[in-house]
């Protein structure tokens, strides 16, 4: 009997600790069900309504933090900039930012350089952060890239300066000599002589005006508009007459040749003032009694025939260190003969965005010592394209005829008595 009162109570105790167990799993399956997920710190439910709807549309790169720093929504844009990783903001400055501002609840911003993702030059990204509460527990981070916008501004400045520079010495030039003038007053010869030089200043002074206008006008403007089927020939002609004066005092022979009846596609003024500055460089940057030829082709690419316009001179030639600055606003290979010339400086830059506006490029080869050749590639007539591939006799790194090339540079010049 008291074998079986034992069995008894041992099976009761044993009962009463099973439902205690079940219990309590049932309670702890319930905490962990409640307890968010990694998964539902991105996607969740915890926003207030039709936040995600709005951050998906913004511009700027989006992150919602929660009172544990926890990311629970972040943007694509976000996690390209390398803002967030791991579930966590990974830029310390904006993450006390987001601390503050939970504290206090007051809305923040600062702009910061960001080391860039994935390079290893040490570039940075500027970027704005602003950081505003969010209901109670929550805190919006809201980043904005302002790296090209930077960039933009400094190439404005760096503009800005150049032409401040560049006007400021044929004015302070005409200043100088129109006192010079008033001074000789009862120097007829002086008189002369002066006004010969304001002339001079005052020319280059229109020359730089009209080229800004003409820079300006590139940049801004869609040749493509009013764009045509063009003929090289007709362009060539018309270059070669802009500089046949200079030429003739120089007594440099212009030579032109190639495929005829070619047609490139784009604005007639626009190409005429490319192909007019890259033919008056090489009058300008030429000795006396040499030669600037002028030859167009047509080369097969994919996606359309391209028609090549090369440029070849014997002149001064160009080192490696300044072929890589040619086309910048108001770089000057030689200073000293560019005020000879009357040179701006816009030349080659306006020849570089005329040419990238119709979907082509221009490059230069050139030898110091040697002369140089300047290719302006174009799309042909009836078969625009974004860019220019490369193709045989050209070379990729300098952009100048290789031995397969029918652009060879001219012969050196003869030694001049």
């Amino acid at each position: 009997m008291d074998v079986n009162a034992a069995v008894a109570a041992a099976a009761a105790i044993a009962g009463v600790l099973t439902g205690v167990i079940a219990m309590l799993a049932f309670r702890f399956s319930e905490r962990e069900q409640k307890r968010p997920t990694r998964t539902s710190l991105h996607t969740d439910p915890v926003l207030p309504p039709g936040v995600d709807t709005v951050l998906s549309v913004l511009r700027s790169s989006a992150v919602v933090l929660d009172e544990a720093d926890s990311v629970v929504k972040a943007s694509s844009a976000a996690y390209a900039l390398g803002l967030v990783r791991g579930g966590k903001l990974a830029v310390e400055p904006m993450l006390l930012m987001a601390r503050d501002t939970r504290r206090d609840g007051e809305i923040r911003q600062v702009e910061l350089d960001l080391p860039r993702r994935g390079t290893g030059r040490g570039e940075a990204l500027a970027v704005s952060a602003r950081v505003a509460p969010l209901g109670s527990r929550l805190v919006l981070l809201l980043v904005e890239d302002l790296t090209e916008a930077r960039r933009i501004e400094a190439v404005r400045r760096d503009f800005v300066a150049n032409v401040s520079h560049e006007l400021k010495t044929p004015v302070g030039a005409l200043s100088l000599l129109s006192e010079a003038v008033m001074d000789a007053s009862d120097d007829p010869e002086a008189v002369t002589r002066f006004a010969g030089r304001m002339q001079i200043e005052a020319t280059r002074l229109t020359n730089l005006v009209q080229e800004l206008i003409d820079l300006s006008r590139v940049q801004n403007d869609d040749p493509l508009e009013d764009a045509e089927p063009v003929r090289v020939d007709e362009l060539v002609a018309e270059a070669i007459d802009r500089c046949r004066h200079q030429a003739g005092t120089k007594q440099i022979t212009m030579a032109s040749g190639g495929t005829a009846d070619l047609r490139v596609w784009g604005n007639r003024g626009q190409l005429a003032a490319a192909l007019g500055n890259l033919v008056e460089n090489a009058v300008n940057y030429s000795p006396a009694r040499t030669r600037v030829g002028i030859a167009a082709r047509r080369v097969t690419a994919p996606g359309g025939d391209l028609i090549e316009i090369a440029v070849t001179d014997q002149g001064i030639g160009i080192s490696d260190k300044d072929k890589e600055r040619v086309f910048e606003r108001f770089y000057r290979v030689d200073p000293a003969r560019s005020r000879q010339t009357g040179g701006t400086g816009l030349g080659l830059a306006i020849v570089k965005h005329v040419a990238a506006s119709h979907g082509g490029e221009v490059t230069v080869w050139s030898s110091e010592g040697q002369g140089s050749t300047f290719t302006l590639r174009l799309p042909e007539a009836g078969a625009p394209r974004d860019r220019a591939p490369h193709h045989p006799g050209l070379d990729d790194e300098t952009g100048g005829p290789t031995d397969s090339s029918p652009y060879e540079p001219l012969p050196a010049p003869e030694v001049l008595p």
